[in-house]
């Protein structure tokens, strides 16, 4: 990936095809969570940390807020997936982002660096892998080059606020 950089139509960075077939991936097994129903997906750790309780001191405000909340949550999370999938470059290319699509894939890393984290028990003393031999290493790969795409964004953003280039 090349970095995000902001032009006069938005922010674009260039995406190899692997990147993209990557991501395409990750959102559709995010997707395929958030659509599970609470019995296929009861207890998933990834779930419990995407969808956090209101209250963690009490149960019934907790389901109360979940009961309120959880369907936009779900929703929310599903539209960006959507924008992340609509604005991939197929086989790979330039991907231009507006500010809008911008946030959206924002939340979408976040969501699924959230989940990759909890999966692989990522704490601060993590430490990328020196050399990628085994699943969880390419997970962890994976991962880091999630912060690597989002730390882009951010900077792109923050950047295009302050209006540099």
């Amino acid at each position: 990936m090349t970095p995000f950089t902001r032009t006069r139509d938005g922010l674009v960075a260039r995406l190899d095809r692997a990147e993209v077939d990557v991501l395409g991936l990750l959102c559709d097994q995010l997707e395929q969570l958030l659509d599970a129903d609470a019995e296929d997906a009861g207890g998933d750790p990834v779930l419990a940390r995407l969808l956090p309780p209101g209250h963690r001191g009490d149960p019934e405000v907790a389901a109360d807020y979940r009961s309120l909340t959880e369907g936009a949550l779900r929703e929310g999370k599903a539209d960006d997936l959507a924008v992340v999938r609509a604005t991939l470059p197929v086989g790979g290319g330039d991907l231009q982002l507006d500010t809008d699509q911008a946030r959206a894939w924002l939340r979408s890393t976040n969501d699924l660096r959230l989940a990759l984290g909890t999966r692989l028990d990522i704490t601060e003393d993590t430490e990328p892998p020196a050399e990628v031999t085994s699943d969880e290493e390419q997970q962890l790969a994976v991962y880091y080059w999630l912060t690597a795409v989002q730390g882009s964004l951010v900077d792109a953003v923050t950047a295009a606020g302050r209006g540099r280039r």
